[in-house]
């Protein structure tokens, strides 16, 4: 189960590697800040009920991110 998937997609639980961001500079540099960088590991810990914004967990530390900038980045499950 090592398929690419958008950061998105990922189900509450699931784990992921990071591998690309596509986002725009002033955000990745943000994420950057937050611990979303290339190679860091990330986990979906749960969404809003309508499912935007969802949370993840990075570097022990949970982030709420928008659903508009969680699809640019490219992940690798993990688990």
């Amino acid at each position: 189960m090592n398929e690419y998937i958008r950061l998105n997609e990922l189900l509450p639980g699931e784990g992921a590697e990071i591998k690309y961001m596509k986002n725009s500079v002033s955000i990745r540099r943000r994420l950057y800040d937050l611990g979303f960088f290339e190679g860091g590991r990330v986990k979906c810990i749960g969404a809003s009920p309508l499912g935007d914004p969802r949370a993840y967990l990075i570097r022990d530390t949970v982030i709420a991110l928008r659903n508009k900038d969680c699809g640019e980045i490219t992940v690798r499950r993990t688990n």
